[in-house]
């Protein structure tokens, strides 16, 4: 299978049509972080009566040139009085509480004395002033919240008002995670031999995932021996919507992991992208099942994990990823590699709402530099065609 552009790997991850999106219902405290699967439409207006907004005194407005009121009765918020303001009074009434009948306006305590039962008004308001109008907040029937919208503080305050107690959600993806490599160590696990080296894809993918909507299973490492991989394959399979795995996608003798893919019975929809770094990226699916299989250095599983499964990973619950992609002005030289769409770690600062990105804290080597992914970070990407480019030189890079 020829390589193909990034865009047309991009076209085909995102014109992914799926048979079943699943959902459930969940505590409101426990959606943070879920897509909502419905709508959200109010019930009721909020306010659904007239209120106060500061604490003060409620009376009608056109006594505002007598200057001096009497206080007929005292507003606790959450109370109901039968009290009603007539001409010449006023109700002393609180943050939250319904105006009095009769009243139309409020005027803070900050703005008048008290003398024998009267308020003295030392400065004038507007009609309406601080009381807060039927639906200001949200009127009855108008949608909230819409459906594929990712539930964050905001969502749990509005929803928690109009006592939603276990809204509807997609179920996050369950992702299956396997590095390969005989020669990685678990986190812990004794070295007894200069030739291995510790593993991090595993860890990186596990925290990845749950930060950008998935459900990680843990599947360890598993040496370069081809039937081990295909019965790890098969494990996960049971468990998961998606199977990542980092390493044996190359055409080394000892990299397995595309035989197995296709030994399982999946349909892969590309190996081999041109990009630099992960080229090697293979994306295949079975139904509603996906393996991505990733290249086994730390930076390249990292940046490709956060092109194909993330994107791949919000497919599940019905929400269109995109990535925050924005211009900045370029602060050092970059010396373009190759005729692939790159992606370098680049520090990056903002001033004055604008972006500046330069190379001055990222080491030069191989895509197994993660300690590149540290600090101010953000990915600068550098198209097919594009060529070295100067300071001064507006370029794209990628938030993360």
């Amino acid at each position: 299978m020829a390589f193909i552009s990034f865009d047309e790997s991009m076209k085909i991850l995102n014109s992914l049509q799926f048979n079943n999106h699943n959902t459930h219902k969940r505590y409101l405290l426990d959606c943070l972080g879920f897509v909502l699967a419905k709508d959200i439409h109010a019930f009721e207006n909020s306010p659904a009566y007239e209120t106060s907004a500061m604490d003060g005194y409620a009376f009608k407005h056109k006594d505002i040139s007598l200057e001096k009121l009497y206080i007929k009765a005292i507003n606790p918020a959450g109370k109901l009085i039968d009290e009603c303001v007539n001409d010449g009074e006023c109700i002393k009434t609180f943050t939250g509480s319904l105006m009095p009948k009769g009243a139309d306006t409020l005027i803070p305590i900050e703005l008048v004395s008290v003398e024998d039962n009267h308020i003295i008004i030392n400065q004038s308001v507007k009609k309406g002033f601080s009381v807060r109008a039927v639906g200001e907040i949200y009127k009855k029937d108008e949608k909230l919240i819409a459906k594929g919208e990712r539930v964050d503080f905001a969502q749990i305050g509005v929803m928690a008002g109009l006592n939603i107690v276990t809204p509807t959600v997609y179920t996050k993806p369950k992702v299956s995670i396997l590095s390969t490599g005989s020669e990685l160590l678990e986190l812990g696990e004794e070295q007894t031999s200069i030739s291995q080296i510790r593993s991090t894809n595993n860890y990186i993918l596990e925290a990845l995932i749950c930060k950008y909507g998935g459900e990680p299973l843990a599947h360890g490492v598993v040496g370069d021996d081809k039937n081990a991989i295909l019965e790890a394959f098969k494990k996960a399979l049971h468990q998961s919507d998606i199977i990542v795995s980092t390493g044996g996608v190359s055409v080394g003798d000892f990299d397995f992991v595309k035989d197995v893919v296709h030994e399982l019975g999946f349909e892969v929809l590309f190996k081999g992208v041109n990009i630099k770094p992960g080229q090697h990226i293979m994306v295949a699916r079975m139904e509603d099942k996906f393996i991505v299989a990733l290249a086994g250095f730390a930076y390249s599983a990292t940046l490709t994990a956060l092109l194909y499964l993330v994107p791949l990973m919000a497919k599940f619950q019905h929400f269109e990823y995109s990535f925050n992609i924005v211009e900045a002005t370029l602060k050092s030289p970059f010396k373009k590699k190759s005729k692939k769409t790159e992606f370098w770690a680049c520090d990056y600062r903002q001033i004055e709402g604008r972006f500046e990105v330069n190379f001055n804290s990222k080491k030069e080597g191989s895509s197994a530099i993660l300690t590149n992914m540290l600090g101010d970070t953000a990915i600068f990407i550098s198209e097919e065609n594009d060529g070295d480019r100067d300071i001064g030189d507006v370029v794209k890079i990628m938030l993360l």
